[in-house]
């Protein structure tokens, strides 16, 4: 084997590593993805019960700390994935792109936080380790 059969032998083993962390990295962010939607969508929050109108409907608010109460269901339509390779390296991103997003996550001056990024990703990161170990990627 001469230097030129070796340099594409460590080039296509390069990008097979690449596609496997991309890979990866796709299965992982749409795993932080699907619990927070599950947790936002699902059963009973224990805020305040007040009703509201156009259209007209009872809900029910999530209180300080739980994962926000979903009303019309947008802010669970717009968390969305994308997974980038910018070289050598792989970008995850889980985006919340509803305009209140970041006050729920974090809170305001006058409303506490309602996070669901954060918790997410914690709760979801032993499988995202054994996600990336499987393909040995990591110890």
């Amino acid at each position: 084997m001469n230097i030129r059969q070796f340099n594409q032998k460590m080039d296509q083993r390069i990008k097979n590593v690449e596609k496997e962390v991309e890979k990866r990295m796709v299965r992982s962010v749409e795993l932080v993805r699907g619990h927070a939607v599950k947790n936002i969508a699902r059963g009973s929050k224990s805020g305040t019960t007040r009703q509201l109108y156009n259209p007209k409907r009872t809900h029910t608010s999530s209180a300080p700390g739980e994962f926000p109460a979903s009303d019309t269901g947008f802010l669970v339509s717009s968390i969305t994935t994308d997974v980038d390779v910018e070289g050598t390296t792989v970008v995850g991103k889980i985006v919340a792109s509803a305009p209140y997003a970041p006050h729920l996550e974090f809170g305001t001056t006058n409303m506490q936080a309602r996070p669901f990024m954060q918790p997410s990703l914690e709760s979801q990161s032993r499988r995202i380790e054994k996600i990336f170990a499987e393909g040995k990627l990591v110890k």
